[in-house]
């Protein structure tokens, strides 16, 4: 299993508490993504739920940077917390840190207001009646939450959807893509 990272426009982080905390949604259920090159995708609420009850080790990050973290779930400066919306996430970032200050600056500013996730998908189930696909994840592991300046998907991300999309076509179509394949080709050569 590869790490996919999502971000989700409507996902929002904000500074409190006199700018010591950092609070927003990493995750809002039910809400259709952006075409990530060829599907839409939605988290169910219950994807989150071995993430929770396992109490992974979580991190937040700033922009998916490793080299960056500004909370832990372990260490008690992340909270992750599921309600009726989506991952609601409190952060504590030691603003001794600079790129921590940086970022807690920003935020309250308004500056970088994105949010974001990085997890591995366990299990998904595919819907292919409307144009595009879509992916509902019902099962994965959060690896990370990430404060970012830019929501956007990664190329290599979406790819590690797509063979999940490639295997559910074989599994379930069997021959019928190889079929319509060769139809066009025929139709093709016929033109």
């Amino acid at each position: 299993m590869e790490l996919e990272r999502r971000s989700w426009a409507e996902c929002r982080a904000e500074a409190s508490d006199n700018g010591r905390k950092i609070r927003g949604y990493a995750i809002r259920f039910h809400s259709l993504s952006t075409d990530l090159g060829g599907f839409r995708e939605i988290i169910a609420p219950e994807a989150v739920d071995r993430t929770l009850n396992e109490a992974a080790d979580v991190r937040a990050l700033v922009d998916h940077d490793s080299a960056k973290v500004i909370g832990r779930t372990r260490a008690g400066t992340l909270r992750l917390r599921k309600d009726s919306k989506g991952l609601a996430i409190e952060i504590e970032p030691d603003d001794e840190i600079s790129y921590a200050r940086d970022v807690m600056r920003a935020v309250a500013r308004g500056d970088i207001s994105g949010m974001s996730f990085g997890f591995r998908a366990l299990e998904d189930s595919w819907d292919h009646d409307g144009k595009v696909p879509v992916r509902t994840v019902h099962d994965m592991k959060i690896s990370e939450v990430s404060i970012v300046s830019f929501p956007a998907y990664q190329a290599t991300d979406v790819q590690v959807a797509q063979r999940s999309l490639r295997s559910f076509r074989e599994q379930r179509q069997g021959n019928r893509i190889a079929w319509l394949e060769k139809v066009q080709r025929v139709r093709k050569r016929a033109s």
